[in-house]
């Protein structure tokens, strides 16, 4: 009689490591907390550097500094975290901001707020222009693409379980969502477009990713990523219109508390996703029956 192959310790975690996801589902709750965490990062960027006077300096390094403690945390967890991800989203928003104005801009009067002469301690700008700096960075973002296909991981981030598959990803991010404060400031100050111009230009194009997920041909990955970048500027263009002057086109809100309101919709939608993981979690996983298998 064959005896039936008994599965090892080894093969059972394997098997639970595959559905250990340390990444969000892609869904509209998804792209809707993305979008809030985009805004909010354009808006709390420019509380610290502009409304607080810390400069892009001084408030780069300050945010960098918190991107990689928020990084570290989701990358040392077991599992997929609400909190964890989408405070790492918001930490690459706000750090993306002030790199993309520190490399943008420079120090004269026109990139300063309320009649400030000057801004923080330290060098304000590189003063590359938007043209250059988002050339700059979309280099860097396809090295970044080209390192993670050389290395044959996915690019589903469902199925990213892997620590080196999380770090490309979230360089992907940061890169992303820095060239995205570029594409916004340039549509809302250098394009003509507006703020509620560049914002409604950005949404037809996603409108458009959208409607191509229905056509087999064109990859839902490559769709996936466009739209990532892209729902960065819908963020900076949309922030820019709560915060700025009347007659620069906004709503003149101010940052601190288009901050504020926009942190608490962050929070209510983190604390409905971490309920709906847990539920998720807590529900059985069949695995079929006992694990045996007959041999050939």
């Amino acid at each position: 009689m064959e005896q039936p192959e008994v599965l090892t310790d080894l093969d059972v975690a394997s098997m639970t490591t595959s559905v250990m996801k340390k990444l969000p589902e892609v869904t509209l709750a998804f792209w809707i907390m993305k979008i809030a965490a985009t805004t909010l990062g354009e808006t709390a960027g420019d509380l610290f550097a502009q409304t607080l006077k810390l400069g892009y300096f001084l408030t780069t390094i300050a945010l960098f500094v918190v991107f990689v403690v928020t990084l570290a945390v989701q990358l040392g967890a077991s599992r997929y975290n609400p909190f964890f991800y989408w405070t790492v989203i918001l930490s690459t928003s706000m750090a993306g901001t002030t790199m993309s104005d520190f490399m943008n801009r420079d120090a004269s009067a026109k990139y300063l707020s309320g009649g400030a002469t000057s801004l923080g301690w330290g060098p304000q700008g590189l003063g590359l222009g938007y043209p250059t700096g988002a050339a700059i960075l979309i280099s860097i973002l396809l090295v970044i693409f080209a390192i993670w296909k050389a290395s044959g991981m996915t690019f589903q981030i469902r199925d990213i379980v892997t620590f080196r598959g999380e770090a490309l990803f979230w360089s992907a991010i940061l890169v992303s969502n820095t060239l995205g404060t570029s594409m916004g400031d340039f549509l809302s100050d250098s394009s003509g477009l507006g703020y509620a111009g560049g914002a409604l230009l950005v949404t037809g194009v996603l409108a458009v990713l959208a409607a191509l997920m229905k056509v087999p041909a064109v990859p839902n990955v490559l769709l996936f990523w466009i739209a990532f970048v892209l729902t960065r500027p819908l963020g900076a263009t949309a922030g820019d219109f709560l915060t700025k002057p009347v007659a620069k086109g906004g709503l003149d809100l101010g940052t601190a508390g288009s901050s504020a309101v926009l942190l608490a919709v962050l929070l209510g939608l983190m604390a409905y996703a971490q309920v709906r993981e847990r539920r998720t979690s807590a529900a059985p996983v069949t695995v079929g029956e006992p694990v045996t298998q007959q041999a050939d």
